[in-house]
């Protein structure tokens, strides 16, 4: 606990003197880049990415005023015709905590079995737990026992080489791997909650597409999750926004290897991890610490809002220079212990305890944005009222004319 203290008494002293006056004083934490065209997506890409920015943005409703059957909150629930709420899950207010929605999506919207995971609730405790040691990473979701003893979820009980429990192969092993112990935890705790729902949603709707949308740290839970799903044979569409760091090198080249096209120039990937030029979230837990990026990135190049589809841009690899990696140097700053370069649980503990001071969150990071970029992917996310933020009262939702090729939206 007095480490965690400690952690904290940085945070909210770094925040103090953001808010004090280096908001003024700092240049973006990557500077904007003039479009390059090669890297510029589709106007079809950037219609289902403005879309799915509203289904995560939804899922702020639970645990506040709510989702109702069939398809209705205090939100945007209006805008998805042919949309059916399937079950809601909240499992708590921390960190290591999930809540979230799952609805199927039926014609004449794109026939697809959402499940859209929220942020944290508490910005605070978010910082805190984004500076916590990894753990080990083992995929074999079959083979541990989450759930209450007797129900659905009592793996154990299943015949081995079931979709609940399936069997581990040489594909589902990450060697090396480590990951963030705080988000293992909230998607263990998520796992229990909603596999029996997706498990019948995929029976009844084989044909429709398991999409996975999340933002901040249900984007971390998203990633986990769709790990998990990938063992288990199915086969997610990734898409999130603000997703922070959440393992070590090895766990990246897993995610990488599962979703990502070899041919890094073809950007095709089954996961799409936007990011946003402002927002601190994605260079979080930092570099220093061991945790590294994966590919599958779209960069909005835009720090206000809104984005036209000119702003989002392809990445190349794990951490483009042109994307949000830039914000951090490849050279660990004079005075920093780099723990990145070779791991050694055994003594990581120890060491963040000795090194509080020099591994403290570097000031670059600009944590006033958390309240600012890292909500303003397409709409300001995260408040469950009608129109969603203030902000975008005012504005109209892009409209995709299939008629008209290479427009701007």
């Amino acid at each position: 606990m007095h480490f965690r203290s400690h952690i904290l008494c940085i945070v909210l002293g770094l925040w103090r003197s953001c808010v004090s006056g280096l908001p003024t004083l700092q240049l973006p934490l990557v500077e904007h880049w003039a479009s390059d065209p090669n890297r510029n997506i589709s106007v079809e890409l950037f219609s289902e990415l403005e879309e799915l920015s509203r289904l995560v943005d939804i899922s702020y409703c639970v645990g506040t005023t709510g989702i109702q059957k069939p398809f209705l909150c205090a939100s945007r629930c209006q805008d998805f015709e042919g949309f059916e709420l399937v079950t809601t899950w909240s499992t708590g207010i921390l960190l290591a905590d999930s809540c979230g929605y799952i609805a199927i999506s039926h014609p004449p919207s794109p026939p697809r079995i959402i499940v859209a995971f929220r942020g944290t609730y508490s910005v605070a405790n978010a910082i805190v737990d984004l500076s916590t040691i990894p753990q080990e990473y083992a995929p074999y979701p079959g083979d541990d026992e989450d759930g209450p003893s007797g129900s659905a979820m009592d793996f154990l009980s299943e015949p081995l080489g079931s979709a609940r429990r399936p069997v581990p192969t040489r594909e589902s092993k990450c060697d090396n791997c480590t990951v963030h112990a705080g988000f293992m935890t909230s998607w263990r705790h998520t796992r229990s909650e909603i596999l029996p729902y997706l498990e019948q949603a995929i029976k009844q709707y084989p044909s429709y597409q398991l999409t996975l949308v999340g933002h901040s740290l249900g984007g971390a839970v998203a990633a986990l999750g769709s790990l998990d799903f990938k063992v288990r044979g199915w086969n997610p569409k990734v898409t999130t926004f603000g997703e922070p760091r959440i393992g070590n090198q090895a766990l990246m080249h897993y995610i990488d290897k599962a979703f990502v096209e070899d041919d890094t120039t073809t950007f095709n990937s089954m996961y799409r991890r936007v990011t946003h030029i402002d927002d601190p979230v994605p260079l979080l837990p930092v570099k220093e610490w061991g945790y590294r990026m994966h590919a599958g990135e779209i960069y909005i190049t835009k720090p206000e809002l809104s984005p036209s589809v000119t702003d989002l841009q392809y990445c190349i690899g794990d951490e483009d220079p042109l994307c949000i990696g830039g914000a951090d140097p490849a050279d660990i700053a004079p005075g920093t212990t780099n723990v990145g370069r070779r791991i050694d649980l055994a003594n990581l503990s120890k060491l963040l305890k000795d090194n509080t001071q020099s591994l403290a969150i570097p000031a670059r990071y600009r944590l006033w944005q958390l309240f600012f970029a890292h909500r303003d992917y397409f709409w300001r996310l995260g408040l469950c009222i009608p129109g969603g933020d203030p902000k975008d009262w005012y504005r109209e939702y892009p409209h995709l004319d299939p008629n008209s090729e290479g427009q701007e939206l």
